[in-house]
């Protein structure tokens, strides 16, 4: 067990294998999802200039307790119009930009008309200001409206737009191939005997991908000789990333390794004092980083989480790549733990967490009804209910 490479430090050795992805500009509307790759910088102030945040009456403040006579409207998407003078007003819209010497907009509910005079009827009279949006009150030319490692998500494309941005820089999207070992997987769907399996493992790290900006292609049901393993390998060595599923242990029919180092593959680590995900492997085939994951179900999902996906998000650009943890209060006696941290599938909600009975490592049942892992580091003691834990949202 001492040989076993502590969590924390297997995941900084295999960010520290990986370089960041070049940059590529893409427009706007095709830049969902992937990360900024450089500070995007205000080309224009928004507002541009004051404009109306309700519909009513633009006046000066100065003139605040009216009557005013009504000389004007103000459209939202037209110039602005003709300057107002003392005693007078101009009808105003949301949007619209004010008129000149206009300060401040009375809302249209607190006001009467009588023919072309506009009465005040709300105490108290106008804030100086009120209802208006200023020129640059959200951000000004120079500004940086989005920091290098940004994920665009939609609000965050609006506001690049907003800002005077039609092309994006961002990180490429790493290249990953998926392959999936074992004599015993049939195809998804496919009739099985008593000593097969259908392949899911392929099918739930491929989804869990389509969740970034990676382009990833599965290479399914490889048996487990070495030949068909080892031209597996040698046929995804244009990615950026070869993820194998499987295989990776020490038993006579686990070949990852043996067909790695076979094709000039060089091990980084091996064996990571976690649970579950202990065969671990990571390392450098050609120009392409290898990481291969345990076969069993839980185990594969969670080093995909602590591993994988970090990696993903590192090749991409993202400033943040690594898991948030959270806080929960546990819901259940937790035991203590030893020289490995664990990962127990989890439920939260609103009264804490609860882990599952059952953490069999090849139960997707479990899995699939969780939604968080809840964290134990090596060496902790014994929790009681009650207790404040970390987890991850899954």
């Amino acid at each position: 067990m001492k040989s076993l490479l502590p969590l924390e430090e297997a995941q900084q050795r295999l960010i520290g294998m990986a370089q960041r992805l070049p940059s590529e500009t893409v427009p706007v509307g095709e830049a969902l999802g992937r990360y900024l790759a450089e500070d995007l910088i205000a080309k224009r102030r928004q507002p541009a200039a004051d404009m109306s945040a309700m519909d009513g009456y633009a006046i000066s403040f100065e003139d605040r307790n009216g009557p005013w006579e009504l000389v004007g409207e103000c459209k939202a998407g037209s110039p602005p119009c003709s300057a107002i003078q003392p005693g007078q007003t101009a009808r105003i819209f949301t949007g619209a930009l004010l008129p000149e010497d206009a300060d401040t907009v009375v809302m249209q509910e607190n006001v009467k008309a009588d023919d072309r005079m506009i009465h005040l009827i709300e105490d108290p009279s106008p804030i100086k200001g009120r209802h208006v949006r200023h020129a640059g009150g959200d951000f000004k030319i120079g500004d940086i409206a989005l920091k290098a490692g940004t994920q665009l998500n939609a609000a965050a494309l609006g506001h690049a737009v907003i800002a005077g941005a039609g092309m994006l820089a961002v990180g490429r999207r790493p290249r990953i191939a998926i392959l999936s070992t074992g004599d015993e997987l049939v195809a998804p769907g496919a009739d099985t005997l008593p000593h097969q399996i259908p392949a899911s493992n392929d099918v739930m790290i491929t989804a869990m991908l389509d969740q970034l900006p990676a382009q990833s292609r599965s290479i399914s049901r490889i048996k487990d000789d070495m030949e068909s393993l080892c031209a597996a390998l040698e046929n995804a060595q244009n990615c950026d990333i070869i993820v194998t599923i499987g295989g990776a242990s020490v038993g006579d029919h686990d070949l990852v390794a043996p067909a790695f180092k076979r094709l000039g593959g060089e091990t980084d680590f091996w064996k990571i004092a976690m649970k579950p995900g202990k065969p671990l492997m990571a390392g450098k085939l050609g120009n392409s980083l290898v990481v291969a994951l345990p076969g069993n179900p839980g185990s594969a999902f969670v080093t995909a989480t602590l591993f994988l996906i970090p990696l993903i998000r590192y090749l991409a650009g993202a400033a943040n790549y690594m898991p948030v943890m959270q806080s929960a209060i546990t819901n259940n006696p937790l035991p203590a733990t030893h020289q490995r941290a664990e990962f127990l599938r989890a439920k939260v909600d609103s009264s804490g967490i609860t882990a599952f009975d059952s953490q069999d490592s090849a139960k997707l049942s479990i899995l699939a009804a969780a939604n968080a892992l809840l964290y134990r580091p090596a060496q902790s003691p014994e929790q009681q209910k009650g207790a404040k834990v970390s987890y991850i949202e899954i």
